[in-house]
This record gives structure tokens, sequence and C-alpha cells, in this order.
């Protein structure tokens, strides 16, 4: 069964690039069909999608925050990437990855980012 696991720093500084890397076991990242999601929840909001990564490497990214994200992948890790640059304040949330497709369905635990100095 697929499990999703995020990964990353929990505290980063204003301006500063956030990386978040989701682990992927018991399935693989480039099953046919599956887009590979980050997805967030900032306090007192609603979850907000972020970008994917297909399993042919495809891109797609919401477009609110499409000037200064990018994910990843590697294949040989089974991994992806989520790259956020110049965090503010409003970044803070927790983050999540996970897919739902013909092969998966599944979400990570979430982990806690603050955005501080």
């Amino acid at each position: 069964q697929v499990r999703t696991q995020e990964s990353g720093p929990g505290l980063v500084e204003p301006s500063q690039t956030l990386s978040l890397t989701c682990s992927i076991s018991g399935g693989s990242i480039t099953a046919n069909y599956h887009y590979w999601n980050w997805i967030r929840q900032a306090p007192g909001k609603g979850l907000e999608w972020m970008g994917a990564i297909g399993y042919n490497g495809y891109t797609n990214y919401n477009p609110a925050h499409k000037s200064r994200i990018s994910v990843s992948r590697d294949t040989s890790k089974n991994q992806f990437i989520l790259h956020l640059d110049s965090v503010t304040l409003e970044d803070t949330a927790v983050y999540y990855c996970g897919t739902k497709g013909p092969h998966y369905d599944y979400w990570g635990q979430g982990t806690q980012v603050t955005v501080s100095s």
C-alpha cells in the first residue's frame, strides 16, 4: 500500500527558499497516470493546492504561485520535491504531499512549516 512522507525544515526565514521532500513507499512515482501533489493548509484557512508532478515528469502549478514554485522529482529515490521561493509569513502552513489516481489514493500526515525571522 502506498504511503507518502513529508520532510523538511520546520522553520524558514522570510525571503528564503522553502524546500520540502516527499518520499514515496509501496508505490512508484512513475505509476501510469498519477500526479504527485503538494497541498497546504494555513492557520484558519482551507486546503490550497500548490502544484504537482506527473508520472511522465510533467508539472502543473497553482497560478497564484507560479512565479515562485517548482516541483521536481528524483525517480531513483522515489521522491518529489517542492521548492517555494521568497517565502513570506503567509506561507506558514501545514504542507501535505500525496496522490489520487487509478492505482493509489493517499495523503501524508503533513509537516508544519513556519516562516519567521
